[in-house]
């Protein structure tokens, strides 16, 4: 049975309606920039590549980039001596209709796993579930059709109870819903462990710090490892953590 969320996201509900302004800290070039600049890199060969596909909090708003949690992950694969690229397309403000529109310009290159990080700003600002639950399976079906053998990764997201019961429910359901009909794998709560907790987020209430983005990382390679690691090796490799940021 699905829990409603408590009343301290509420606050963190508010802030994150303005995801799109651009932050203070460190990313004075604006997110637009840092995103083209990442997935205009020219990829190794050798190497796979994982998108990260997102908002603001792939973006990793208020931080360097390099604190984020897709640059963790880099990290953490370049550790472990894994051939693969990662490309942070995160842009904060994003929601399901600008991610569906500009999504055929980045899937011009080549992704061997495609995670899908959008939703949030939809639910809070009471977009009908219909159209965002639309907008996601028409991004699914694009990154299929353009390579069938692209993994899907659906990171799912919760919204406070602002918007009535009904709403938060059904917008917590789309998520395990999408990935279960399309048969892809699901992150279940992407900021499990952090949101709601004030010193994990920056003053916004809403946004990751680093400590914060270090949870996250775990979050998501709980569900990524199975996919770049072989089975016999992710045992011995779960508790790997990298800390250092250059």
């Amino acid at each position: 049975m699905l829990k409603v969320l408590k009343f301290r996201y509420f606050l963190w509900a508010l802030v994150l309606i303005g995801c799109g302004e651009r932050p203070e800290k460190k990313q004075s070039d604006g997110p637009t920039k840092e995103v083209s600049a990442a997935e205009n890199e020219v990829i190794d060969t050798n190497q796979k590549v994982i998108m990260f596909y997102g908002n603001s909090l792939t973006a990793a708003y208020g931080l360097d980039t390099k604190e984020g949690f897709p640059n963790r992950i880099q990290l953490r694969l370049d550790s472990l001596g894994l051939e693969y690229k990662v490309i942070n397309s995160g842009l904060s403000g994003e929601t399901t209709s600008g991610g569906l529109n500009r999504l055929d310009w980045v899937l011009n290159q080549p992704v061997d796993i495609f995670v899908l990080e959008l939703g949030a700003n939809d639910g809070l600002r009471g977009i009908p579930i219909s159209e965002s639950m639309n907008n996601l399976q028409s991004m699914i079906d694009m990154v299929k059709d353009k390579n069938p053998e692209t993994i899907l990764i659906l990171a799912g997201m919760q919204i406070p109870p602002n918007m009535g019961t009904d709403y938060t429910s059904q917008f917590m359901a789309m998520y395990p819903a999408l990935a279960e009909s399309n048969e892809i794998l699901l992150i279940p709560f992407l900021l499990e462990g952090v949101a709601g907790i004030p010193e994990l987020n920056l003053e916004d209430g809403i946004h990751p710090t680093a400590e914060g983005q270090k949870i996250v990382t775990n979050n998501v390679w709980e569900i990524l490892e199975s996919v770049v690691l072989p089975k016999t090796n992710t045992e011995v490799t779960t508790d790997i953590e990298v800390d250092e940021v250059n």
